[in-house]
């Protein structure tokens, strides 16, 4: 049993309500699961010893004018009962342009390496070889290099997957892609998209994907599925299909002599030359007419939202109506700037980095905490109510995408949140003064430039 009395409960990140004994939120972290178990009874204890319970964290409302927090005069002083936090420089101390070997040292810790080491490795990861002193820990790896996944070469392209844990949706990178389908009603559809755009199909709608000739190099794309598990090689292919059902069903099925099916091919045809196609006016007419909603979407004609230190461009079931397991954005972040504090409440993100070198710290509770660095091609991951902010440690701009197995995006950002808490409480956490308390935003910056 713990008794507290005239002290003020720690803000926490947790799903309990305001009675005890308090649910735990089943899709928090283990980690957050202790914590919240633990604030429970604290909960319990508060209702009567008159102190201040702890905060639920909800989604906040966002507004078009950005608004800061009011200042107080005064709070009560609260007393350090542990050191503070040092403000030594904690940056990466390297990057992949520099010369020689890099060591495992920072400042007085560390020592030099003497057995071999994977110098391109260590020169892209310096947060990795020598971390900041405010990792601690343990934090599972949040990063993969594209260029370490094994590569699909086909007569007519390539593909290489990558499982991170997270219904078809994909971001056509380069070139132009027709894409066709047919749902369950009968009802079809054909569109060419352009680079940056998207789609997305239901689960067991048929489908094909096609490069124009308007590129000579043809297209390139992100494929993603919620299904961690899922394999390219275990795709429902048309030809393979066909391939094996016996040649008398099929022309009993197709009403047709059975020497229309000598040219199937033996084996599935996954990625295969053809001719291009010409444009979307093609497609048969179907007497159940075309899909309600449209399996694409124009992102590259959305505008971005424009901010202090880069831009944002969200997409979900509510701009793209069909993509009900898919939402993501797409951030750039400029030189210097950083995608602020923040955590995914009740999604995992899954991040693709387009451009740019970043610099993410992941803080999983517990003390625990970890930094990779990113950089194009790279493959990053990161666990719902993670705290976490992506910085652009590079010399040009970063872009990345955030993606997430749901039908709507959603993020809490930390100025935020203590932006709409009351101030005397901030300042008891963190000692904050006024002006500090002045600075914080009542609506989401999102991106921010540099201080």
């Amino acid at each position: 049993m713990i008794k507290i009395s005239y002290c003020t409960i720690a803000l926490l990140l947790s799903t309990l309500a305001l009675a005890a004994p308090a649910a735990i939120d089943p899709l928090a972290s283990a980690s957050s699961s202790a914590l919240a178990s633990s604030a429970s009874g604290l909960v319990s204890s508060a209702g009567a010893s008159g102190v201040s319970p702890a905060l639920k964290t909800k989604p906040a409302s966002t507004s078009s004018q950005t608004k800061v927090a009011s200042s107080t005069s005064s709070a009560a002083e609260s007393t350090a009962t542990v050191p503070f936090i040092k403000l030594d420089p904690n940056g990466p101390l390297w990057n992949s342009s520099v010369e020689g070997s890099p060591q495992a040292i920072r400042g007085s810790l560390g020592a030099t390496i003497l057995g071999p080491t994977d110098d391109p490795t260590v020169k892209e990861n310096p947060d990795l070889l020598a971390p900041p002193t405010t990792d601690h820990g343990s934090v599972d790896n949040a990063k993969w290099p594209f260029s370490l996944s094994h590569n699909r070469l086909q007569t007519g392209g390539w593909a290489r997957q990558e499982n991170m844990g997270i219904r078809s949706e994909g971001k056509l990178s380069q070139g132009n892609t027709q894409v066709t389908s047919v749902d369950q009603n009968g009802k079809n559809f054909i569109a060419t998209l352009s680079p940056g755009d998207l789609w997305y199909f239901p689960p067991g709608v048929p489908h094909s994907l096609q490069a124009t000739a308007d590129d000579p190099d043809g297209s390139e794309f992100i494929l993603v599925f919620p299904n961690g598990a899922f394999s390219e090689d275990s795709t429902f292919l048309l030809t393979d299909w066909l391939a094996h059902v016996p040649a008398e069903v099929l022309a009993k099925n197709f009403q047709t002599d059975i020497s229309a099916f000598a040219h199937i091919p033996s084996q599935e045809l996954y990625i295969f030359p053809s001719t291009p196609p010409t444009d979307s006016g093609n497609l048969p007419t179907s007497p159940q007419g075309l899909v309600d909603n449209p399996f694409t979407f124009s992102f590259s004609k959305m505008e971005p939202t424009k901010l202090s230190g880069g831009s944002v461009k969200i997409v979900d079931s509510r701009t793209f109506k069909v993509s009900t397991a898919i939402a993501a954005a797409e951030v750039t972040v400029e030189p210097g700037a950083m995608r602020e504090l923040h955590w995914h409440p009740t999604q995992d993100e899954w991040s693709f980095f387009l451009e740019g070198e970043g610099r993410v710290t992941i803080f999983a509770a517990q003390s625990n905490a970890r930094t990779f660095n990113y950089q194009a091609g790279d493959i990053g991951y990161v666990p719902a109510t993670m705290g976490h902010y992506v910085e652009n440690t590079g010399n040009s701009t970063l872009r990345f995408l955030e993606i997430f197995n749901t039908d709507m995006f959603e993020d809490i950002s930390l100025s935020n949140w203590l932006a709409l808490t009351p101030p005397e409480l901030v300042k008891a956490h963190l000692g904050f003064d006024d002006a500090t308390i002045a600075k914080l935003q009542k609506t989401k910056p999102t991106v921010i430039g540099p201080a």
